[in-house]
């Protein structure tokens, strides 16, 4: 026959009242209300039958029976809390399995795993190149990069930045005609899309552009090959800041405007809610968000895109 336990979130409760002996302190702790932290008490103290506390001018003191109790609980916690610190420290290392969009792979985080590797060589970071379905973790990934609005439920996101759209070319593209000096003299140019030609279209309409044919132009499947059509001079693109920050920066590509579509979707870092704070997975996202900070505090890109 098993024996009876108490609640064990009453238990927490009275430990961490009993080693405060405040339930003010204690709720603070716990991120509950004082009432909460009352009600355990109080629910406990049924369960067991005994009274744990009394007050004395205003002062939280344990009874005979509760400071008995508290002494012969508290190591429990204590080892309750080494043990799964423990458990996290050891997912701390190995390897770390990543799903990426390709062209966010191949443009944004690929050429920044060195400095990860070098932080945290303990970590052996695995990258997949692939589109995940929205909201569709599989086992075999521990972290993914998605593309979208962030409301994917039962599963952890935190924003990497906000994604805008800006018009990009080849510097040597401008030194050839008549140049690109505003939205209108795009009639006079390739137009390159990534997908669809739907960004286009939503570009010139915000600004106000209406003598540009938006409908020619080569279709790329990636947005990174969109880019290095543009690099080599074939046009003039619509490109994903994040995407095309690294190419801008390096002189590869030039903003010959600073007209910008703001996109309804973001880059997000994403894992399982279960698994979001063990070790390895909470380094490389904080790696992550405060790389990307910091690069946007350092961002060289036309107003209003960084």
């Amino acid at each position: 026959m098993s024996r009876r336990l108490p609640p064990l979130n009453a238990l927490r409760v009275f430990e961490a009242a009993a080693r405060h002996l405040s339930f003010t302190k204690a709720a603070e702790e716990l991120f509950v209300t004082q009432a909460a932290v009352s009600h355990q008490i109080k629910s406990l103290e049924d369960n067991l039958s005994i009274k744990l506390f009394r007050r004395k001018n205003r002062a939280l003191l344990l009874t005979e029976e509760g400071q008995s109790y508290f002494l012969d609980i508290k190591d429990i916690f204590i080892n309750l809390t080494d043990a799964t610190e423990k458990l996290l420290s050891k997912t701390a290392s190995g390897a770390l399995t990543v799903a990426s969009p390709p062209s966010f792979a191949i443009q944004w985080l690929v050429p920044r795993l060195a400095q990860f590797s070098e932080l945290h060589p303990e970590i052996d970071v695995r990258i997949k190149a692939i589109d995940l379905d929205e909201g569709m973790l599989t086992d075999d990934v521990d972290v993914a990069i998605y593309y979208g609005r962030g409301n994917w439920p039962s599963i952890r996101s935190d924003k990497l930045r906000s994604e805008y759209l800006i018009p990009v070319c080849a510097p040597s593209l401008l030194t050839k005609g008549e140049g690109l000096n505003s939205p209108k003299e795009l009639n006079k140019y390739t137009l390159l899309h990534d997908m669809s030609r739907k960004d286009w279209k939503l570009w010139c309409r915000q600004v106000g552009v209406t003598s540009v044919n938006v409908n020619q132009g080569p279709i790329f499947s990636l947005s990174s090959l969109v880019l290095q059509a543009a690099i080599y001079g074939q046009g003039v693109a619509l490109g994903y800041s994040v995407l095309a920050r690294p190419e801008i920066e390096a002189g590869r590509l030039v903003c010959p405007f600073e007209e910008f579509l703001l996109s309804k979707d973001a880059y997000y870092i994403v894992s399982e809610e279960s698994s979001s704070e063990l070790g390895k997975i909470k380094v490389f996202r904080e790696w992550m968000l405060s790389l990307f900070k910091l690069e946007e505090s350092m961002s060289q890109m036309p107003m209003g895109l960084s």
